[in-house]
């Protein structure tokens, strides 16, 4: 007996040095990666392209009218946060998170100010709202929205119209048909959707390893440095549809009855029209084949693939092949600057804006949320992760990603957050206010273009 208990607290504390070691090695990975352009040579830098690479942005020390009540929020999210995840009823608790991360989200979007911040993101030249009044009609959009993919054309879409399926454009123009039109609506809207994807990361988490984990997760999605770009890019709205696809997905494979067979369906939409968002988020079928895994249910994928295939089927009758528009995206890619950025930075360098947007508490948990033995248990919230981190690791690998991933890969980095559950329950404020102040500095060291 005395050996036993002699034993576990050295494991305890080995299982703590490895945390160290991994937030260390994360830290040390953005420290090379902001290094590395700084002592390089100028023509070199240049075709980064990135002004605080790996962040797509300015390097500018800067403070604004959100700068206090984002420490403030920080404070009381780090020593009040995971008390009150742990007593609040599970309702209290989803509204707290979500009215944590959208406080949190619109207090570092302030620190830029409100025209800098918030409303000038979404209505900056390349981006969608400069389109909406270009589309007449949906039908006509979808069936040319192709011939106007590549660039050097009088007709040629904005860059980041053309870079996305024209279910993001559809977006915008339908906030702008419903009388939402103009940069405040959009941000609000895309800030509001944005941050219900930590609901939807807790529902499914809920779903596939229980309460208390997803609990334990809550603190570090309502306070994640994901808000950064939340508030505000498009990517918030990509990120919240493809959280609640999962998140049904989750509950299906859980469920039973007619009630799972249309959670799946819904989930199949959503992916669906996911895809029609971006085309990067066909990888978000890797954490959904983990889902059915750790749901240990195939029940939910035969409706789940027929909402999807209804989504396709409506986009292709109105005009808009998918595959068309893939192949002439990737030829538009490297018309513009992606042909110059060097994959030899980006293609590690972009892990490291993935730490940026995650925060180091995500390397230093990894050992314990993707252990072996979890995985060959087929525990929910450690497949959720392993699929999220697949999912990016296939992104980089396609030099399809050079740069600005800690804003295109949001839909996936939400789901790493997860990993931060698995810290030790009585170290998770001292995590906390670790992330929060990577999070505060980075937002008023650096001006980002979102």
């Amino acid at each position: 007996m005395k050996t036993v208990r002699l034993m576990r607290p050295v494991a305890a504390s080995q299982r703590v040095r490895w945390d160290l070691l991994g937030a260390g090695l994360g830290a040390v990975l953005v420290t090379v990666a902001v290094v590395v352009p700084i002592v390089a040579d100028q023509t070199w830098r240049d075709t980064l392209y990135a002004g605080a690479a790996p962040i797509f942005g300015e390097r500018l020390a800067h403070a604004g009218w959100g700068t206090v009540p984002a420490i403030a929020i920080a404070g009381m999210a780090a020593w009040y946060g995971p008390g009150l995840a742990r007593r609040l009823t599970w309702p209290a608790m989803l509204v707290t998170t979500w009215a944590t991360a959208l406080a949190w989200a619109f207090a570092l979007a302030m620190v830029d100010g409100w025209q800098r911040g918030v409303t000038r993101p979404l209505a900056e030249p390349g981006e969608y709202l400069e389109a909406v009044p270009q589309v007449s009609g949906i039908h006509a959009l979808l069936q040319s929205f192709s011939d106007r993919i590549l660039d050097f054309q009088p007709d040629s879409w904005a860059t980041h119209v053309a870079g996305h399926p024209p279910g993001a454009l559809l977006v915008f123009v339908a906030l702008e048909r419903i009388g939402l039109g103009g940069p405040t609506w959009a941000a609000v809207v895309t800030v509001l959707a944005g941050t219900s994807a930590a609901v939807a990361v807790l529902i499914a988490v809920r779903a596939l390893s229980g309460t208390a984990r997803a609990r334990a997760a809550a603190p570090f999605l309502s306070v994640a440095p994901t808000a950064v770009w939340i508030a505000v890019s498009a990517d918030a709205v990509f990120t919240a549809v493809t959280a609640w696809a999962l998140a049904l997905l989750a509950v299906s494979a859980r469920g039973r009855g007619t009630g799972a067979l249309v959670a799946g369906a819904c989930a199949g939409v959503l992916f669906g029209f996911g895809s029609y968002l971006n085309y990067g988020m066909v990888l978000m079928a890797i954490p959904a084949m983990t889902v059915l895994i750790a749901g240990r249910s195939a029940r939910p994928l035969l409706p789940a693939l027929a909402g999807a295939v209804a989504v396709a089927a409506a986009f292709t009758a109105s005009g808009f092949w998918w595959l068309d528009g893939y192949h002439l995206v990737v030829e538009r890619y490297y018309q513009g600057i992606a042909a110059e950025r060097p994959f030899g930075y980006w293609g590690w360098a972009n892990l490291a804006a993935a730490v940026c947007a995650t925060g180091l508490a995500v390397p230093a948990s990894l050992h314990r949320s993707l252990s072996v033995r979890r995985l060959r248990a087929r525990y929910g919230a450690s497949l959720l992760v392993a699929g999220a981190l697949l999912a990016i690791v296939v992104a980089d690998l396609s030099a399809l990603s050079k740069a600005e991933t800690e804003r295109i890969w949001l839909p996936f980095t939400t789901w790493l957050l997860v990993s931060a559950a698995f810290l030790p329950r009585r170290h998770h404020r001292a995590w906390l206010a670790l992330q929060a102040a990577g999070t505060l500095v980075l937002v008023h060291l650096v001006l980002t273009n979102w």
